[in-house]
């Protein structure tokens, strides 16, 4: 319900899902708005509280008991379902899920492990904003998280991870870049550690995960969501200036569409809060039908492949 749309996308998402037949999905929030998906045969649970994006996540957490948002993950952590998305205020959800649902054992943080689209295969970057100020031995714990991630969604049995900086050599970075760098070199895990790498590499193959504090991934990641839509639409721009770019661009059509297929955001869905005991998927805030039936299935593939546990045994690496 905290959605910047909500309970539209929401509840479009979710008879998407319902109607391919795979997946079973119970809608928390005001029962009365949600009276289309009673009508189609999907269970709805009553919450009477909404988080929205303005609160505070702690005083959201104790001052909103019967939100959506808390009354969703407690309904996940009491057995009742096994994976919950949200498309709400993302630290809320990030506090939520990690109070109730609690984190795995040998977690410090939990992280956000999103997928960038890149021409040489799904490049993996955790954290995406949970956390701004992580020590050292947190962030490298998110390399490990996102390195497990990419061998279990991915298949690649050694990821490369790097650790973002604003230099290759080692005597680059902050006093945190440093010693996570001196950590994840002596780490023993199913990855290959290749060091530091610049923003120019993410997209050059370079490097299968990336790891970041919260507060660079987050701008990382709302960066390329703007770099894609500004170059868009400058391209469209430059096939309208006239008669004969216009001819062009019928050509060149069905190539763009794939493109922008390719980098859409709502084709991922939503961003996997990786460290807690069950999945949570943390979707944008401004998610339509396509995005919510992205994240629903996303969750629901995190489930199958049991991932919260595969990522707990992955923490060996660093012990």
């Amino acid at each position: 319900m905290g959605s910047d749309r909500a309970p539209t996308p929401e509840l479009a998402g979710a008879l998407r899902v319902v109607r391919e037949g795979d997946i079973d999905v119970t809608l928390v929030g005001d029962r009365a708005r949600l009276a289309a998906a009673l009508d189609a045969g999907i269970e709805v649970v009553h919450a009477t509280e909404v988080v929205t994006m303005h609160d505070h996540p702690g005083q959201a957490f104790r001052g909103k008991p019967d939100s959506s948002m808390r009354v969703a993950v407690q309904r996940i952590a009491d057995g009742h379902g096994d994976a919950v998305v949200s498309a709400g205020n993302s630290g809320a959800m990030f506090a939520t899920s990690m109070l109730v649902l609690g984190r795995l054992e040998g977690i410090e943080r939990p992280a956000i492990v999103t997928v960038l689209p890149t021409p040489s295969g799904p490049l993996v970057l955790c954290d995406a904003g949970a956390n701004t100020e992580p020590k050292a031995t947190q962030l490298a714990q998110f390399g490990v998280l996102g390195a497990a991630y990419d061998r279990v969604m991915h298949g690649r049995a050694r990821p490369r991870l790097g650790l973002l900086s604003n230099g290759v050599e080692e005597g680059k970075g902050t006093p945190l870049t440093r010693e996570t760098h001196a950590l994840l070199s002596k780490a023993t895990g199913a990855f290959q550690f290749v060091g530091y790498v610049e923003g120019s590499d993410l997209f050059r193959g370079v490097v299968d995960v990336i790891a970041t504090d919260g507060f660079t991934g987050n701008i990382v990641l709302k960066t390329c969501e703007g770099i894609a839509e500004g170059m868009f639409g400058l391209v469209k721009q430059e096939l309208e200036k006239n008669t004969r770019s216009r001819i062009g661009a019928a050509l060149v059509a069905p190539a763009l569409r794939g493109l922008a297929k390719r980098i859409d955001y709502s084709e991922i869905g939503g961003a996997l809060l990786a460290g807690v005991s069950k999945p949570a998927v943390i979707a944008h805030g401004r998610s339509d039908a396509t995005a919510i039936a992205s994240a629903i299935r996303a969750a629901a593939r995190f489930a199958i492949d049991r991932l919260p546990a595969q990522l707990a045994h992955a923490l060996h690496a660093l012990a």
